[in-house]
């Protein structure tokens, strides 16, 4: 069984879809082609022309398309042209290194990344994705600073994941990279004498995708969001719009109830509503129900697709919690600390190192102490608040538009050191 496993994983798979798929609008049509890439065959090294590995898993046929021709408009939107690809437009000479073929959740977590970074392409940012939810996103002074509170961010999920980068990847942020195991890495471009460095690994894609230095222009843009049900039917909507751009589009926390106005006391400090900014655009690309935090635009916990919220703020936590004390381990010791728990209990390790490391966990709360909380939206009650403000969080990113928000304010109010509370007015859900 576990050879047919391994066998499957290896297996790329030939794919019946058509070359080319056309979708008609009315009297309007949508044109896509079918994207395969000449490049050498894993066993035999002659040039072959594939198109994806496989799907979601092994054993399902999948095939990447492209928009190559119609400009949809319906009612006052006009979505995204043809001839502005993205992951879909990437040409056998931006695969810089094939590494194993690309299968879709490469290339899917890859735009989920673009996704993100579309709102945040003013300073170095890396992004690390896993299952098309980001586990670490960090600005940086550098790029190499990014990619290192990225990493730092959830040093156990980015194992096997996909970084993206906004800038081109310079001589110290490869050689950092190249010291964990990735799946992909892809950029606007890469530096003389970083490919060679990366290439070590020799099954990492590296993959160059030049209009990443024109993302931001994508922001406003809209595409068709299709989702097919079971039943062979479909759900069309449109892509969601972001309408926070500046700190200046939140809005100070207030609502009213049984005739009672309550507003937040106190208002965001620069540096908070820079994390509030960071983390609402970060919170575009994760999958609902949502909370995450973030302190000095790095993420610190990110709870993804809960069916609650309260225990998703919990999740988060947790996570903060466990990836502190991985972190404080591996810094140390270069052990993971499950690793070191098994030596531990192997006796080759005194277990005081573990306690030590528990204890300052505990004491820097995770490294929640001062972070801003972010929900894709609003808080049915006040206990999700709550779990932040047990943590010590210094400010809160929700929608707003409960008949409870209220209580959130008052339990920001009441909070010792006072927190602080911003409304954007639109949820971000992502299914």
């Amino acid at each position: 069984m576990n050879d047919n496993l391994r066998k499957m994983y290896r297996t790329m798979m030939d794919d019946h879809f058509p070359p080319q798929m056309t979708i008609s609008f009315g009297d309007q049509m949508l044109i896509y082609r079918k994207r395969a890439w000449k490049l050498p065959d894993e066993k035999s090294g002659q040039l072959i022309e594939k198109g994806l590995r496989y799907g979601e898993n092994p054993g399902q046929e999948a095939a990447l398309y492209e928009l190559v021709n119609g400009n949809l408009v319906l009612g006052q939107c006009r979505f995204i042209e043809a001839g502005r690809g993205l992951v879909s437009a990437i040409s056998e000479a931006d695969m810089v290194q094939e590494g194993k073929h690309p299968g879709k959740i490469n290339l899917t977590d890859v735009d989920n990344a673009l996704n993100i970074m579309k709102f945040l392409m003013e300073k170095p940012l890396a992004v690390i994705m896993k299952h098309n939810n980001p586990c670490g996103a960090a600005y940086g002074k550098s790029l190499s600073d990014a990619y290192h509170k990225a990493n730092r961010a959830d040093r156990i999920a980015a194992f096997g994941g996909a970084v993206v980068f906004n800038k081109p990847v310079d001589r110290t942020t490869a050689e950092m990279v190249s010291e964990n195991y990735l799946e992909v890495v892809a950029a606007t471009d890469f530096e003389e004498g970083t490919v060679p460095i990366l290439a070590k690994r020799g099954n990492l894609r590296i993959i160059r995708i030049s209009k990443i230095d024109r993302l931001a222009s994508y922001a406003s843009a809209r595409f068709v969001d299709f989702k097919s049900l079971i039943d062979g039917g479909m759900i069309v909507q449109q892509s969601p719009l972001n309408r926070i751009k500046t700190a200046k589009d939140f809005t100070l926390a207030s609502s009213e109830y049984k005739g009672k106005t309550y507003t937040i006391a106190r208002k965001p400090t620069v540096q908070e509503y820079a994390d509030m900014l960071f983390g609402w655009q970060v919170e575009q690309g994760v999958s609902s129900n949502s909370v995450i935090y973030v302190k000095d635009e790095v993420t610190i916990g990110i709870g993804t697709g809960e069916q609650d919220r309260v225990g998703v703020a919990e999740i988060a936590v947790y996570k903060a919690y466990t990836k502190f004390a991985d972190w404080l381990c591996f810094d140390r010791y270069k052990l993971s600390y499950k690793e070191m728990e098994l030596k531990i209990k192997a006796g080759e390790k005194a277990k005081e190192i573990l306690e030590e490391i528990d204890k300052e966990t505990k004491k820097a709360k995770g490294g929640l102490i001062g972070s801003t909380m972010v929900s894709d939206a609003f808080f049915p009650f006040r206990d999700g608040v709550d779990v932040g403000i047990k943590e010590g969080i210094r400010a809160v990113v929700q929608p707003g538009g409960s008949v409870r928000d209220f209580e959130a304010i008052e339990a920001c109010n009441e909070a010792d050191p006072q927190v602080t509370m911003v409304f954007s007015g639109q949820r971000a859900f992502k299914h």
